[in-house]
């Protein structure tokens, strides 16, 4: 059962690179998407800020999605 709740996680965090337009913009090429993966990750680390800031556009875009209007 663990193994398929990780599967089903797992799938869902690709379906939000799709969703954020990454997968598009990257042409599907997974080297990109993984190094500005890794970057986005070492700038969180180096500013406390980065994570607040990216929750709560995350957020706002769910929301927006959530009442049918186009995301922020």
């Amino acid at each position: 059962m663990a193994r398929r709740e990780r599967t089903r996680h797992l799938i869902e965090l690709g379906g939000l690179v799709q969703k954020a337009g990454l997968v598009d913009l990257a042409d599907d090429d997974r080297a990109t998407l993984y190094g500005a993966l890794l970057e986005q990750a070492a700038k969180a680390r180096e500013d406390g800020d980065t994570l607040a800031l990216w929750k709560r556009r995350g957020k706002r875009a769910f929301d927006a999605e959530a009442e049918g209007s186009e995301t922020p």
